[in-house]
């Protein structure tokens, strides 16, 4: 009796183990020694086209793998990671269009985002097969923009369709509709529309009269003007905004500049204009006036124990302010030359999200477009900015005698929340006094 017990109880062990085998017969690839994995390149090459999504995977996860698709000659273009403080944008515009070549890493498309404009570059040379997104969607990092297949030949064949299309559209309907025009030209709907025009007396002859709709356009507000604007709107309802001018006599660093301009640029390979000395000016005014290199945060005063000069540059698309690092630390030449890279960037529209990221105080300078004078509004989270304006020839009065001089207003404004009058003064009679004589920062007096 009790060895057909024990035989009974071996069986059933024994089909549980050879069940439970039979239920993981796929972990046999795992478990294979490497040289029989080794020449299966054929299964190798479908696990390395196959694309894997995780459930809980972030976007930048997903994105950032392979572009292969399953049959391997098809690629997919897809928006890039646009920082860290951007989630989407919008596509502004195509650079390319189906049945057009592209080489590897070449832009296909652009991302207005709510900073920059980041183009989306195609992963592998090809032809462009077809566009999946449309100009004025919005997308995020990892949407797909194109599908590129590397295979194909740029196809000619495209512009047939277009041609065969137009004769077909112009000969039959347009013979159709001209007999249907002519049938309709009824004078009685404008004799019905007369009586219209007597609706407006009702009006009162004070009431302008609007031009019609038809001459107005509306167009959709870029991303970047729409930050532009939220952030001078926040600037106003966040700052206690306050202005103090002051006036500068440019005469001795107009001469400073024409005197060394060709030994400058022979020794530094870059020209010396004035908005290297106005950098160092209100870098010097900074440190003699701390606060006004300090920001509020909640109920604390940040000092910031270096100076970040942003400078407002404007484009075709609209007011950016890239910043020239550490600008204590540079000469006249290193600041030209961060000047003249930045500048370029910005009418390339290649600035990134790293070089408008921070910045301690703002420089504007409209007098490059001739203004005169402006009260410029704080760049947040920064607490001032300075405000120069064109130069113009002017009567002041020096040692008695009325004399013609280049002349310069400045204009400071600052939040009076975190600033007072003294100081803000002070500090702009510091930039006054180092541009009028900038023999002082060599002296350091």
């Amino acid at each position: 009796m009790a060895s057909r017990v024990a035989s009974g109880l071996l069986r059933r062990r024994a089909g549980a183990t050879l069940g439970l085998l039979r239920s993981y017969t796929h972990v046999r690839n795992y478990s294979s020694p490497l040289s029989a994995l080794i020449p299966a390149t054929s299964q190798c090459s479908k696990l390395a086209r196959r694309r894997y999504y995780m459930p809980n995977a972030s976007p930048y996860q997903v994105w950032s793998r392979s572009f292969a698709s399953d049959n391997g000659d098809k690629v997919e273009a897809v928006v890039p990671f646009m920082g860290e403080s951007v989630t989407d944008g919008t596509l502004a515009n195509f650079l390319k269009k189906p049945g057009d070549r592209v080489e590897a890493d070449e832009p296909i498309a652009q991302i207005e985002t709510d900073k920059v404009t980041i183009d989306v570059a195609s992963p592998e040379a090809g032809v462009i097969e077809k566009l999946i997104a449309s100009e004025g969607d919005t997308v995020t990092p990892g949407t797909k923009v194109a599908i590129i297949s590397k295979s194909a030949q740029p196809a000619e064949t495209h512009v047939a369709p277009s041609e065969e299309s137009t004769p077909k559209e112009s000969s039959p309907p347009k013979v159709e509709e001209k007999p249907k025009v002519e049938k309709a030209p009824k004078v009685e709907p404008p004799k019905t529309q007369a009586p219209k025009p007597t609706a407006p007396s009702k009006t009162s002859p004070s009431e302008p009269q609007l031009p019609p709709k038809e001459r107005e356009r509306r167009v959709p507000m870029p991303r970047l003007r729409k930050r532009i604007a939220n952030r001078l709107k926040d600037s106003q309802n966040t700052f206690a905004m306050l202005t103090t001018f002051n006036e500068v006599d440019m005469t001795n660093l107009m001469k400073l500049r024409s005197d060394y301009k060709d030994e400058f640029v022979t020794k530094h390979g870059v020209k010396l204009g004035l908005m290297s000395c106005f950098v160092k000016a209100a870098v010097s005014a900074l440190q003699n006036q701390p606060i006004v290199n300090a920001v509020i945060d909640g109920d604390d005063i940040i000092y910031r124990d270096y100076v970040d000069v942003s400078v407002a540059v404007g484009t075709s698309k609209g007011l950016v302010v890239p910043v020239i690092r550490d600008a204590d630390t540079m000469n006249f030449a290193d600041i030209e030359k961060g000047i003249n890279n930045l500048a370029k960037k910005a009418n390339e529209g290649a600035l990134s999200i790293d070089d408008m990221a921070g910045g301690t105080f703002t420089i504007s300078n409209g007098g490059v477009y001739g203004s005169l004078i402006s009260t410029p509004i704080i760049n947040p989270p920064q607490s001032a900015i300075l405000g120069m304006h064109s130069i113009v020839q002017r009567p002041v009065v020096v040692n008695g005698d009325i004399l013609a001089r280049p002349m310069m207003y400045l204009a400071l404004t600052y939040d009076h929340r975190l600033i007072d009058g003294r100081e803000a003064v002070f500090f702009l009679r510091r930039i006054k006094d180092v541009v009028e004589d900038p023999r002082r920062l060599l002296l350091d007096i």
